[in-house]
């Protein structure tokens, strides 16, 4: 766990002073008008669950897709629900996949390991081909799953096999989030923070974004993919053109696929998944 966690600082603390490096000729999306905007809005309650093994039925947590589709080969985000108490068998998956823990409690190792229960906020990821369980425990658990390819399968551990990815364990305690001093993400006085988690070679990235309560500001977002998830708290968000802003729970998100300008507050401190491919800023 201290090797990860000083991997985690040392990455957010380099991803910091890349951020500095902005050119300067870069136009500032607040300055760019918007005639056709893509913004889009997902509501918790409309999220279509199935069973994530379908061989166990009932027994198995419950899938609901925010983008793609687990049973095909597409890269897909969806808030997995866990009852109280549940265990699973020792298992592999086909693809790696990784994970943010949203409510309850969640742990995820080899069968052997000692339980280290991951509060909200903490991450994990799970390399495909290595065994493992998943056990949960708290009323109405739940986790958002990432997967960048499907489908999303779970196998005997007969059919277990090697891959160069390690699992990782990440507590919320550890995770290390950069105010305005430190990232250029960040905007003065807005009081956000934000926390690198992912980068991948094709030039996406994932964060976790803390708004502090009594927030109210904007993101300007640049890129053709960007996603926020709501894992935690509350966020109030107002669609152009509209007057009254839209409550989004824990599961709910908002998205869009061009520069966009994304209207959010919150009452409640709230943290904020964000998928993208492209530079964003919070102010």
């Amino acid at each position: 766990m201290n090797k990860i966690f000083r991997v985690l600082v040392f990455s957010c603390l380099i991803f910091s002073c890349q951020e500095k490096q902005k050119p300067e000729t870069e136009q500032v999306i607040s300055e760019v008008k918007i005639e056709n905007a893509t913004n889009q809005i997902g509501l918790s309650k409309d999220l279509e669950f199935i069973p994530l093994n379908p061989e166990r039925g009932d027994k198995a947590p419950q899938a609901g897709a925010v983008y793609g589709n687990i049973r095909e080969n597409v890269a897909t985000g969806y808030i997995g629900k866990f009852k109280d108490g549940f265990s699973s068998p020792p298992h592999i998956h086909n693809i790696t996949y990784r994970a943010i823990v949203m409510n309850g409690e969640m742990h995820n190792d080899d069968e052997n390991a000692p339980t280290m229960w991951m509060p909200s906020g903490s991450i994990w990821t799970q390399p495909k081909g290595q065994p493992h369980i998943t056990s949960a425990q708290g009323k109405n658990a739940m986790a958002y799953i990432e997967i960048d390819e499907g489908p999303y399968l779970v196998k005997p551990v007969s059919e277990s096999f090697e891959s160069d990815e390690r699992p990782i364990n990440i507590s919320s305690s550890n995770i290390i989030f950069l105010g305005e001093e430190e990232s250029e993400l960040i905007e003065k006085d807005s009081h956000a923070k934000i926390a690198y988690t992912w980068k991948k070679d094709n030039g996406e990235y994932g964060y976790l974004l803390k708004l502090p309560a009594k927030f109210k500001g904007k993101i300007f977002s640049h890129g053709s993919i960007f996603y926020g998830i709501i894992i935690k708290g509350n966020v109030a968000y107002l669609m152009p053109h509209s007057e009254k802003p839209t409550a989004l729970d824990p599961g709910s998100h908002f998205r869009s696929k061009e520069k966009a300008v994304h209207n959010i507050s919150a009452d409640v401190e709230s943290i904020v998944y964000i998928r993208t491919n492209d530079k964003f800023t919070v102010e």
